[in-house]
């Protein structure tokens, strides 16, 4: 029976779950659990009382087994977990049934709508969890082989720092962790307040402003688990040629049904959901290889470039030889985007 999802009120605070298994690296918890408090304290700065915050939640693996809550900022009561966070490890990885419940919790939060994130050796968590099959993530490269070895349906890129797949996040090494905190502090409080956050602790920001330019946080906790499902589908697979009939078939809907309750759920209708996806794959593409606009374009799902153009300028407010020139992160890329069409003068 699948898990019931309660929405959650605007004026609610985010609540984000940390797990705390044998041996997880207790910097990472610690400072998680710090950084989320000074967020809390900016936002409310900025904006007074009654300012968005983050709930801070710890969720610890029993002796018998099972998980329970062990630590919670908040004392009234929770409609439930935003995201949840599986820490890294030094040694004794998570695997096995030394981890008693946690890969079946994993699911059920994840059933539920919420962001599930790992750090470092916390993707062996996820992968016990069968979330990451068929998925792409990324962990520390010392880990790349065993996990790969292990979970053949998984996609290990250990190239990338942080992959952001809207309801999974994995973040590379074991201080990844302020990456990909930061990262959670701009989707629910806002990039103003994560900017002011890694002020106050003094951390560069870096390549994370490129949350100027529309990151895609897809609503997860909506309540509508048939809907979620079909979230979950399309964040991880190819959405090219994928139709609104497909969807709906999926979905055991009738086209008009799936239409409204999936604008409803999301506040996007079904092709712009997947055109949202299609960008946010291909602004990765953009910053990080050098591949030509046509064969980005391809990689993304289209097969028309131009449209592609159109679609990423009317989501981004920028071309996409424009974003490689400000965000590539070789200068290769930044070479490969100004030969190819400098940017005219204005």
């Amino acid at each position: 029976m699948g898990a019931e999802v309660t929405k959650r009120t605007t004026s609610e605070p985010a609540e984000i779950g940390i797990v705390v298994y044998p041996r997880a690296l207790m910097s990472a918890i610690h400072g998680l659990t710090d950084m989320f408090q000074v967020a809390s304290m900016q936002s409310i700065e900025q904006s007074g009382r009654d300012a968005p915050q983050i709930r801070i939640s710890h969720w610890k693996l029993q002796e018998d087994g099972s998980v329970a809550k062990s630590r919670d900022s908040h004392e009234r009561a929770s409609s439930g977990l935003v995201a949840l966070i599986l820490p890294p490890t030094l040694s004794d990885l998570p695997v096995g049934d030394r981890i008693g419940a946690l890969p079946a919790f994993v699911r059920e939060q994840h059933q539920r709508g919420t962001t599930i994130c790992s750090v470092c050796g916390g993707a062996y968590l996820l992968a016990e969890s069968g979330l990451a099959a068929g998925r792409t993530i990324t962990t520390h490269w010392s880990h790349q082989d065993l996990i790969a070895g292990r979970y053949g349906d998984i996609r290990v890129d250990t190239d990338r720092l942080l992959i952001d797949e809207g309801d999974i996040i994995t973040a590379g090494g074991m201080m990844a962790w302020i990456d990909l905190g930061l990262k959670l502090v701009d989707r629910f409080l806002g990039t103003d307040v994560m900017l002011a956050t890694a002020r106050y602790m003094i951390i560069d920001p870096g390549a994370r402003e490129q949350s100027y330019y529309s990151v895609f946080a897809p609503k997860l906790d909506h309540g509508d688990t048939v809907i979620l499902k079909i979230q979950h589908w399309l964040h991880g697979t190819n959405t090219k040629g994928v139709t609104l009939q497909m969807m709906a078939e999926r979905a055991g809907l009738g086209d008009r049904t799936f239409l409204r309750r999936f604008q409803k759920a999301t506040g996007f209708n079904p092709t712009e959901y997947c055109q949202r996806l299609r960008i946010a794959k291909s602004r990765d593409l953009l910053e990080r290889s050098h591949l030509s606009i046509e064969q980005v374009a391809w990689q993304s799902g289209y097969d028309d470039t131009n449209a592609y153009r159109k679609i990423f300028r009317k989501i981004l407010g920028l071309s996409p030889k424009e974003y490689r020139l400000r965000f590539s992160v070789s200068e290769s890329g930044r070479a490969l985007g100004a030969s190819a069409n400098p940017i005219p003068a204005v």
